[in-house]
């Protein structure tokens, strides 16, 4: 098999899977089967790209233009490549652990909320194997849609509080800031494409854009990714907590965020560079409030009783962890904060598989509510700690 095949079905393979969820909703135990193997089938195939990749391989796949000029494309490389093994991998255990959890709740409308979910890892692999802004822009927004479902499933004014505040910071954020910047972008330098070292340096040193406009192209880049949660746009995080656990693992873990601060790293690798950022001092700016961000959600996340809400805050300050590796701009710091992206992917999906199973056992919610749990679940709490 091609390497372009395989890129393609990473695509179509979960659409394909959510149309057959839906086609089984009233057979749960072949629906959830069908869900489980084609979600191992993606993730093996992810798996057999990522060598060759990591040793030099770039595949490619355009399915077409828009309109001239503007195509839909897909280019793998290392960081695209590494995210696109963790959304997948932890897709599988996502899956599985939800079954369980939605189970156990008899929760209602369970065949559109596992319809949900395979739209939502096409959106996380397009953006890992995106070509260029236009690509990495249609499947952001993706994201974003495919995942409201997730956040309001359970259909109360909380969670319809919760869902109107995830649409208005994500795609006002978007629309506002982040589609304006990608024409900005188009203007000063003509091309949209994701390459090596940048495509803005040569604007920059023939004066089609200035330092000034280099550092706020910089921040409506930063603030228009608002699925990166950065200080003060973080609010619609904690707000989505109203969903149902395996829910906010997906948020939180397998796709959402880390669309957004991979969106971020991935600009500042392919559309800025290191030596446009450090020459003009764009991204200084961004460093502070990252390290701001750092310091101020791990301040308000020791200040929530609410176990979820607290693991919010702390998705908030380790996002702005790697915003900060982003904003630096270099080599180093570049590999750290997408390693940091695969790490806390695991730890924190960790976290919350065990609130959601301290909630399933024991229906407590508040962190003041967890006194003696370790001797009542040790292996749970074990795994938290961890």
């Amino acid at each position: 098999m091609s390497a372009e095949t395989r890129i393609l079905l990473l695509l179509v393979l979960p659409l394909l899977t959510s149309g057959l969820i839906v086609l089984f909703g009233r057979r749960p135990n072949l629906r959830e089967a069908v869900h489980l193997s084609l979600g191992s089938v993606v993730f093996g195939i992810a798996a057999s790209l990522a060598g060759p990749v990591f040793h030099g391989l770039r595949p490619e796949l355009q399915l077409g233009e828009l309109v001239p000029g503007f195509a839909i494309s897909f280019r793998f490389e290392p960081l695209g490549m590494l995210f696109a093994l963790v959304a997948s991998g932890l897709w599988v255990v996502t899956t599985a652990y939800a079954m369980g959890y939605m189970r156990a709740h008899h929760e209602a409308n369970q065949t559109r909320f596992f319809a949900c979910f395979p739209i939502a890892i096409c959106a996380a692999l397009g953006a890992a194997g995106a070509a260029n802004l236009l690509t990495l822009f249609l499947f952001y927004e993706l994201m974003t849609l495919s995942t409201f479902p997730l956040v309001t499933h359970h259909g109360d004014e909380a969670a319809q509080q919760g869902g109107r505040t995830y649409l208005t910071y994500l795609l006002g954020s978007s629309i506002m800031f982040f589609l304006l910047a990608i024409a900005w972008t188009w203007q000063v330098s003509g091309r949209l494409d994701f390459v090596a070292g940048g495509i803005l340096s040569s604007a920059f040193h023939e004066g089609r854009i200035s330092r000034g406009g280099v550092t706020l192209l910089v921040g409506l880049y930063a603030y228009g990714v608002g699925k990166a949660a950065l200080m003060p746009l973080h609010r619609w995080l904690p707000a989505a907590m109203v969903a149902p656990t395996p829910v906010s693992a997906l948020l939180h873990a397998v796709a959402v965020v880390k669309v957004g601060v991979f969106t971020i790293l991935k600009i500042m690798i392919y559309t800025f560079g290191a030596s446009l950022l450090n020459e003009t001092g764009a991204s200084l700016w961004l460093m502070y409030v990252a390290g701001a961000s750092v310091l101020l959600a791990s301040w308000v996340a020791m200040h929530q009783d609410n176990l979820k809400a607290r693991l919010a805050y702390s998705t908030v300050s380790q996002l702005a962890y790697i915003t900060l590796g982003a904003a630096l701009a270099t080599p180093a710091a570049w590999v750290g904060a997408a390693i940091h992206i695969a790490m806390h992917a695991v730890g924190k999906i960790t976290l919350f598989f065990c609130a959601g199973a301290i909630y399933v056992a024991t229906h407590r919610t508040q962190v003041s509510q967890l006194r003696g749990l370790g001797r009542q679940m040790p292996w749970t709490m074990a795994a938290f700690l961890l």
